[in-house]
């Protein structure tokens, strides 16, 4: 069947056009830079041509408050109106674990406001909320770091690879419409400073980490457990020492 990733040549989004192309499937990149636009429908009606489903794993360039509520409003507005005049089928949507629990955040506010509009569209979809990539790591030490030195609270979570956000990105695609949402995440629950501390190590990078219970993730305030996944989630096997062994040969 023909599958239109949105932001498919980015890191998640190309590995699942690789992924569906491999099982078979005509999976068609959808981005600005081949000429598709959801902020302004550049292109969406074209790309969605016999579409049989839509995987959205789009960002917004800009995670400043206002700037990335206005991007995930405005792209699923016009994702799924396009959708619904193509006969889409299938809707999916990457999100991440502890949406809901992280309102005080700019970012997870605007990604909520993305579901939001997803489960009252009455658009066929499954929503997958996975936890934080392994390779985002560095990118978590720079949004905690101040005045030189990575702050972040005592919390868990249990980062995963992007090849297995992928997968868990394909299943959904090509499975029946979940109506719904369904948790992914890694094998292990890690305290946040460990990987941290280890993808900084592994790069030379000298920056400090320190445990601080006032430090906020992405700006919200969390305990130990907010970003964890529930009793029910999926979870991947590849660990993060073996993944980023494998980054270094």
């Amino acid at each position: 069947m023909k599958v239109v990733v949105i932001g498919g040549t980015g890191l998640i989004g190309s590995k699942v056009v690789t992924q569906l192309r491999a099982e078979g499937h005509e999976a068609v990149p959808a981005a600005p830079n081949t000429g598709v636009n959801t902020l302004t429908g550049e292109g969406l009606a074209e790309a969605l041509d016999g579409a049989s489903v839509v995987v959205d794993v789009s960002n917004s360039p800009s995670f400043a408050d206002d700037d990335v509520m206005e991007f995930f409003r405005t792209s699923t507005t016009n994702l799924l109106k396009a959708e619904s005049d193509a006969g889409v089928a299938h809707h999916v949507a990457l999100s991440v674990v502890g949406t809901d629990r992280l309102l005080e955040s700019g970012y997870f506010r605007a990604k909520q406001a993305q579901e939001d509009l997803i489960r009252d569209s009455g658009m066929p979809y499954s929503i997958v909320h996975a936890t934080q990539f392994f390779e985002f790591m560095k990118g978590l030490a720079d949004l905690s770091t101040v005045d030189g030195t990575v702050r972040v609270p005592p919390a868990k979570f249990q980062p995963m690879a992007s090849d297995d956000v992928a997968a868990a990105v394909c299943r959904a695609a090509v499975a029946s419409p979940l109506d719904g949402m369904v948790e992914v995440g890694g094998p292990e629950a890690l305290f946040l400073a460990d990987p941290i501390g280890t993808a900084l190590s592994a790069a030379g990078d000298p920056r400090e980490i320190v445990t601080d219970p006032e430090a906020g993730y992405s700006g919200a305030p969390v305990t130990e457990s907010t970003l964890l996944p529930g009793p029910d989630a999926e979870l991947a096997t590849t660990r993060y020492e073996d993944w980023l062994a494998a980054q270094e040969k």
